[in-house]
């Protein structure tokens, strides 16, 4: 097989994936601060498993969510949990939105961090941690993201929007999917293998929920793409009724991959839900995508890799990275200063340009934090394309 002809998979979970369930919880957490606070800061952590949520970590905040004495408003955050499990669609037996038992540990933010991330005197923010965060984009697709992943998500978004309007009763919130893609040349052709896993009520068997499935990944795989039939696997177990956080355990932050660009690209290794924006490890790794989409969107590069890291406490970047995979028309070097004129990559500077200061992230924590569409009130503004003309001016 020459070098541009390969098969490449990504998967992708649904909002009702034990780890999903808990980003969602986590990212619930973030918004309520920030609608309360543009300036709070929170670091939650959630698990859930057979009917009990847990929520622990470090937050900052107002009256009434946070008391004088940094106690954390233990009813407030067992109520943001419910109503999250609750929108999700848990109302089974092993995990029921309104029958689980919720723990609260969030206590209030190390006066060490806080000390290092606030602005003082002539010192600006510094970033909530040290670490390295990626960004990337293609022409893949039409949102410039890996298609295995694109169509991973796109599978699962359909089959989710089914069991809400009512349309498909017999499907649970638990689901999971693999795409596995045929490159030719380096660009994708269509589909080797399609696997997708779906929770399900009793009454269905495992033909009931394979038709159910099918037309989901044929409406979303382009014309032409479908896998043949021995390679379409749905519930290769051949039952998949107890699902979520009864069936497994779940914890915040353990689907990086799948949140990101489905093994296309380098990841720092940082997840994204349960962090307010001064968190580098989330801001960051926006504000790369965000600079990545826009080289490939400026016309400057075909594929387009970009890292960034930073020290816990320090206000600038200690390197950014840029990689055109030989698809470049101007040089890397000067392409990663000319990132750095269109753009402040200190956090208050990613901050401020995109905007991330909203209550913009219980949206993000199933089906990818990229390849999404900008949404009015400021939520997925990492994925605009309006930095074309300052890259083409800085350069």
């Amino acid at each position: 097989m020459s070098k541009g002809n390969y098969l490449f998979t990504s998967e992708s979970v649904s909002e009702g994936h034990p780890d999903k369930v808990c980003d969602r919880i986590s990212d619930a957490v973030v918004d309520a601060f920030l609608t309360a606070d543009p300036e709070a800061r929170v670091a939650c952590e959630t698990l859930t498993t057979t009917n009990r949520i847990v929520l622990a970590g470090e937050v900052r905040g107002p009256a009434p969510l946070v008391d004088a004495d940094l106690n954390v408003n233990a009813a407030q955050m067992e109520e943001i949990a419910r109503a999250a499990v609750k929108d999700i669609g848990y109302e089974q037996d092993g995990f029921h939105w309104k029958d689980a038992e919720v723990s609260v540990y969030l206590h209030g933010q190390s006066s060490d961090i806080a000390q290092g991330v606030d602005a003082a005197g002539n010192k600006d923010e510094g970033a909530g941690d040290q670490g390295l965060m990626f960004g990337y984009a293609c022409r893949e697709t039409d949102v410039l993201m890996p298609a295995p992943i694109h169509y991973s998500h796109a599978i699962l978004r359909s089959l989710a929007e089914a069991r809400h309007s009512g349309a498909e009763p017999g499907l649970g919130p638990d689901s999971k999917s693999q795409v596995t893609l045929r490159y030719e040349n380096g660009k994708p052709v269509g589909a080797a293998s399609v696997v997708v896993s779906t929770q399900h009520g009793e009454e269905l068997s495992q033909e009931d929920v394979r038709a159910i499935v099918r037309p989901h990944v044929e409406n979303v795989l382009p014309d032409g793409w479908m896998c043949s039939e021995d390679e379409f696997y749905v519930n290769p177990t051949g039952r998949f009724v107890i699902g979520g956080p009864d069936g497994d355990a779940g914890l915040t932050g353990r689907k990086i991959i799948v949140d990101t660009y489905g093994g296309a690209a380098p990841h720092g290794g940082g997840a994204f839900s349960g962090k307010d924006p001064t968190k580098v490890d989330r801001s960051a790794a926006y504000a790369s995508r965000y600079l990545a989409k826009n080289v490939v969107a400026a016309e400057l590069a075909e594929r387009c890799t970009i890292q960034v890291a930073y020290a816990i406490g320090v206000s600038k970047p200690l390197s950014v990275y840029v990689d055109t995979y030989g698809t470049g028309k101007v040089d890397e070097e000067a392409l990663a200063i000319a990132l750095q004129k269109a753009m402040d990559l200190s956090p208050r500077g990613i901050r401020e340009h995109l905007e991330l200061n909203r209550p913009i992230y219980a949206r993000t924590a199933a089906y990818g934090h990229f390849g999404r569409q900008p949404d009015p009130d400021g939520g997925f503004s990492w994925e605009k394309t309006d930095l074309v003309e300052a890259l083409h001016n800085a350069l």
